[in-house]
């Protein structure tokens, strides 16, 4: 809490997320069984059964990817074996013997879905499966996707291979971290030896700013589809689950939730109060916050910011000092805080006196 010295209040057309101030009834109707719109900050701001265990096809290939990435070199080479080959649903087409680069079966699981890339990354990531699936497992525990469990690198299904909408947005949240995921993921084709891969992903050229995606189904499992998508500088993760209409849906969810929600810079430089200065070669101090604060806020509501700083200063200032404090508040609870430091130096005046005018105050 805020105390001494003085209060500016300033109440800007600005408002801080808050569960409380999302009304479900805003978003637009989906087709799918779960679902979610988080933030990348963590801010969930549409979900519909977003903690149902439930199947969840080839999305299970981004955990797949983000293990591999992690525990092995791009450029290492492998050659692929007879338990990679012939692997049931979607392939890249692997054959016996053929020696493929870990980022090559990246593409080739990422953009065409291949449970034999899939299968190959695992074995030589861990040595087998089973061991693959403990480091899956290791990774979603790490993350916090509690409600989730890995048994295979595919996705087929299986009793003990599941997630949830939220999970999954959580793990996607991660990988759009890592760089050569993206940069993997978002591609549109790769050329792999004789074979060119097209990448799956409509959203690509059918949603405005989409970084990437992953498609799943199974006749179990339904259509499932988990995507990233930035906005002016504002990054949102989406996820259906059993969704027959998922890339509509997909296009929907985003075309709201970038229509009702921003991350902006909640103390820009015009609205910020200035420090009085004596004896400056300025009259007044500039403030900033000594971090950058953006936040994810609604675009229609309105947000309290309180200052606390010295009636005056005495100069020098100096650019970086500690000047005090701001508090944001939103319907009467604090939701950021922070210092305040002075944006620029105010030098102290230097009195000249002249050798006459010297005498006189002498005299």
């Amino acid at each position: 809490m805020l105390k001494r010295s003085i209060f500016i209040v300033i109440a800007a057309l600005f408002a801080a997320f808050s569960a409380r101030a999302y009304a479900v009834s805003d978003a637009p109707d989906t087709s799918a069984a779960s679902a979610i719109v988080m933030h990348s900050g963590g801010e969930v701001i549409y979900e519909k059964n977003a903690d149902a265990q439930s199947l969840i096809a080839s999305t299970t290939k981004l955990m797949t990817a983000i293990v591999a990435i992690e525990n092995c070199g791009l450029d290492d080479e492998l050659e692929v074996g007879a338990e990679s080959c012939g692997i049931e649903g979607s392939s890249m087409y692997l054959h016996l013997g053929q020696c493929v680069t870990v980022e090559d079966l990246l593409y080739g699981l990422l953009l065409v879905s291949g449970n034999d890339a899939a299968d190959a990354l695992a074995r030589y990531t861990a040595g087998s499966i089973e061991d693959f699936a403990a480091l899956m497992n290791e990774k979603a525990q790490n993350l916090g996707m509690t409600n989730s469990s890995f048994s295979n690198p595919h996705g087929l299904d299986a009793e003990d291979h599941y997630s949830t909408a939220r999970d999954m947005a959580v793990l996607m949240d991660y990988c759009v971290s890592n760089e050569d995921f993206v940069r993997i993921i978002s591609a549109s084709s790769r050329q792999v030896g004789e074979q060119c891969y097209y990448n799956h992903n409509k959203l690509l050229w059918r949603c405005e700013g989409c970084i990437g995606g992953k498609t799943g189904y199974t006749l179990a499992a339904g259509r499932c589809l988990v995507s990233c998508c930035e906005r002016d500088g504002t990054r949102l993760i989406c996820v259906t689950l059993s969704d027959p209409d998922d890339w509509n849906d997909h296009c929907k969810l985003y075309d709201w939730a970038f229509s009702q929600y921003s991350d902006r810079r909640a103390l820009s430089d015009g609205s910020l109060p200035e420090v009085p200065v004596t004896s400056g070669t300025e009259s007044a101090a500039a403030v900033r916050p000594s971090e950058e604060l953006s936040l994810f806020l609604p675009r229609d509501a309105e947000l309290t910011v309180r200052y606390e700083l010295p009636r005056f200063v005495f100069a020098p200032v100096n650019m970086g000092e500690h000047a005090g404090r701001y508090e944001i508040e939103y319907n009467g609870e604090g939701i950021a805080d922070g210092e305040l430091v002075y944006a620029a130096d105010v030098p102290r005046i230097r009195k000249t006196y002249s050798y006459l005018h010297l005498r006189l105050e002498l005299a």
